[in-house]
């Protein structure tokens, strides 16, 4: 599913205008990666948390040189689900039909 998928779904759902749904979506990720960038984290109730997970400086290898190089330590963006969210997923009949077509 796609961002437009989702947009036009929201539309269809709530009866509200295409290009108003387009633009509160955009407002929201623009939200999450503004607050995550200024180093905040966000939590949506019964959805997620939008966290930045810190990274440790290690030693890597660049196998074409064989060199070793530092990565220092960063952050990295990360989404951890609610357990709300979690259990819909687990008891999802349409999730458990594609596992048994795998």
């Amino acid at each position: 599913m796609t961002k437009a998928d989702v947009i036009a779904q929201i539309a269809e759902q709530t009866g509200i205008d295409k290009a108003d749904v387009t633009a509160t979506v955009e407002a929201f990720f623009s939200v999450i990666k503004n607050s995550m960038a200024d180093g905040k984290n966000v939590y949506v109730r019964g959805f997620g948390s939008f966290v930045n997970k810190k990274r440790a400086r290690k030693v890597a290898r660049n196998i074409s040189k064989n060199t070793a190089i530092i990565i220092d330590e960063h952050y990295i963006p990360s989404f951890k689900p609610s357990k709300v969210f979690m259990k819909k997923i687990k008891n999802s009949s349409a999730v458990k039909a594609m596992d048994n077509n795998v």
